[in-house]
C-alpha cells in the first residue's frame, strides 16, 4: 500500500472556497496552534486548517473529502491529551476546526435543556445555563477552553460524574455530519425514546473517527440554593475511602463532587501557584475536597457539611478540616484541585495515566502502584489525584529530581506497562475519561477481546468506508 500524497494545489483551493479565503489556513505560523497539543507529545503537519461557519459548509467539507479520499481531523479547542485532535506527520491530513460553530441555538428551561454547536467553550455554556437559572453540570479543569464537541467526542468525565455522570449521560440528542456528507438530525429533547438503536451512543465517545458532532441537546439541572464545600486532611486512601463512604450516606446524590490528591499535589500547587494558600494548619498525607449542593438553601448545605465532617472526625478518619465561609474561599478550595494537572510541569517530566479501579480497589492500586513505579525508577515521585467518588484516578509519575526529563521519559512504555498491569488485575479500565486517540491506540488492542475490535472496525467501515475521519485513531 502507497502513502497518500498531500492534496495538491486546486484541491486545497476547492475546500478553501467552501469557507472562504478568510477562514481557510495555509500560512505556517497561523497553522502552528492547531498543530500541537497541551502535552507536546504529539506534533503534526497539515497543508490546510478550514473554520466552517455552519454545518451545511461541513456537510460540504466531508462530501469532498469523501469524493476526494481526503483525510480529514476534527479539532475543538485542542485540550485533549491523547493525540486524538492533532493529524499525523504525512501533510495530507487536513485540519477541520468547529470553533466558529459556536451558537447556543435555545435554551428551554421547561425541558431543562441546551442546544448548543460543537464550538460553544464548556465556560460559555455553563455561563447561559446559569443565566437561565439553570446548572449545566459537565464540569473540567480546561473548561474556559475546551469545546462542546470535543467534550462529548471523548465521553468527557470531571468532576461532576459522582452526582451527573459523564458527558454521555447528559445528552438527548446530537446532529452529526457523516462521511458521506449527509446530516443526521438527532436534536431530540425526549428523556424516554426507544425507537430503534440508540445512534446518539455511536458518536459520542468515537473521538471524530465515526462522524463530526456539530450540535447537541443537554440535559441541565436546577440551580443549587445552595453549595458547601470543605477541605479536610486524612491519613490515608484508606480513610479517604472510608470518609466517602459517610459523605455518600448522608448526603446521597446532594454529593456533587469528592476529589483527592496526596500531600505532594497540595505542597507543589503552593510553590508554584501564585495567591493559593493552605486552608489547613498542619501536614496530612492525602486531602479531600468534597462539595455538597442543597436544592433548599446555603443553610442546609452548610448543615451537611458539618454532618459529614462531624461523623468523619468521630470515627478517627478525618485529621483536620476546613468549610468555605464565602464563595471566594469555596473558589480558593476548588483552584488547588484546578490547578493539578498543569502544576505537574514544575517537578519536570511527568508520566500520566487516566485509570479507574472499582472503589474499594483504590487504596490497594495506589499502594501496589507506588511500588512498581518507585522500583522501576528510584526516586520518581507519585502524583495521584482525581475523582476518588468514580474511582477515577489520574495516576501521574513525575521524574527523579537527579534525572533528566528525556531519560525520564524514555521510560512511558515501561512505567505504563506496570501501572496497567495492576490495573487489569483489579479488573479497571486504562482509559476512564481521556479517550484512546493515537497514545493508547496500540493498548487498546490488549484490553479488547478480538470479538470488540472487530465490532468496532466493521461499524468504522460501514459509516466511513473510505477512512477519511480521523485516521489512525481509536483504531
Amino acid at each position: 500500500m502507497h502513502a497518500p500524497s498531500p492534496p495538491a494545489g486546486p484541491l486545497l483551493d476547492r475546500f478553501a472556497a467552501i469557507v472562504g479565503a478568510a477562514h481557510a489556513i495555509r500560512e505556517p505560523a497561523a497553522m502552528a496552534p492547531y498543530l500541537d497539543e497541551p502535552r507536546h507529545k504529539f506534533h503534526g503537519s497539515t497543508p490546510l486548517v478550514l473554520r466552517p461557519g455552519t454545518v451545511g459548509e461541513i456537510a460540504a467539507i466531508l462530501k469532498l473529502a469523501n469524493e476526494t479520499r481526503t483525510a480529514i481531523v476534527p479539532q475543538g479547542g485542542n485540550t485533549g491529551v491523547v493525540g486524538a485532535q492533532v493529524p499525523d506527520r504525512s501533510g495530507t491530513q487536513i485540519i477541520l476546526s468547529l470553533a466558529r460553530l459556536n451558537r447556543i441555538r435555545e435554551i428551554d428551561p421547561a425541558s431543562n435543556t441546551m442546544t448548543v454547536e460543537a464550538g460553544v467553550v464548556l465556560a460559555e455554556a455553563q455561563a447561559a445555563a446559569a443565566a437561565a437559572d439553570r446548572l449545566l453540570p459537565l464540569s473540567l479543569s480546561s473548561e474556559g477552553t475546551c469545546q462542546i464537541g470535543g467534550n462529548l467526542s471523548t465521553n468527557a468525565g470531571g468532576v461532576g460524574v459522582l452526582a451527573y455522570g459523564n458527558a454521555r449521560e447528559l445528552v438527548l440528542g446530537i446532529e452529526v455530519v457523516l462521511a458521506s456528507g449527509e446530516v443526521w438530525d438527532g436534536l431530540r429533547k425526549l428523556r424516554k425514546d426507544n425507537t430503534g438503536y440508540d445512534l446518539r451512543d455511536l458518536f459520542v465517545g468515537a473521538e471524530g473517527t465515526l462522524g463530526v458532532i456539530t450540535a447537541a441537546v443537554l440535559k441541565l439541572s436546577p440551580r443549587p440554593r445552595g453549595t458547601g464545600v470543605a477541605f479536610v486532611g486524612l491519613r490515608s486512601p484508606a480513610a479517604a475511602l472510608a470518609f466517602f463512604e459517610i459523605a455518600r450516606n448522608h448526603a446521597g446524590g446532594a454529593l456533587t463532587a469528592f476529589e483527592f490528591m496526596p500531600e505532594i499535589a497540595l505542597d507543589t500547587v503552593l510553590r508554584f501557584i501564585p495567591g493559593t494558600r493552605d486552608p489547613l494548619a498542619g501536614r496530612h498525607g492525602w486531602y479531600v475536597l468534597f462539595e455538597i449542593s442543597s436544592s433548599k438553601s446555603q443553610a442546609d448545605a452548610d448543615l451537611a457539611v458539618e454532618a459529614i465532617f462531624g461523623e468523619g472526625v468521630g470515627e478517627d478518619l478525618v485529621e483536620d478540616g476546613a468549610r468555605a465561609e464565602s464563595l471566594d474561599q469555596a473558589h480558593a478550595f476548588w483552584r488547588l484541585r484546578h490547578s493539578l494537572s498543569d502544576v505537574q510541569k514544575h517537578l519536570g517530566g511527568s508520566i500520566k495515566h487516566d485509570i479507574a479501579v472499582p472503589l474499594a480497589s483504590v487504596p490497594e492500586f495506589l499502594e501496589r502502584a507506588a511500588e512498581a513505579v518507585t522500583t522501576l525508577v528510584p526516586g520518581c515521585r507519585p502524583f495521584p489525584f482525581g475523582h476518588l467518588g468514580d474511582g477515577n484516578i489520574h495516576y501521574n509519575v513525575s521524574q527523579p529530581p537527579d534525572m533528566t526529563k528525556a531519560a525520564f521519559l524514555a521510560r512511558w512504555d515501561e512505567v505504563n506497562q506496570a501501572v496497567h498491569a495492576i490495573v487489569g488485575e483489579l479488573g479497571g479500565t486504562i482509559s476512564a475519561e481521556h479517550g484512546i486517540g493515537v497514545l493508547k491506540r496500540d493498548l487498546l488492542k490488549t484490553v479488547k477481546s478480538p470479538l470488540e475490535m472487530a465490532l468496532m472496525r466493521r461499524i468504522k467501515d460501514s459509516l466511513d468506508p473510505n477512512g477519511i475521519l480521523n485516521p489512525g485513531k481509536v483504531l
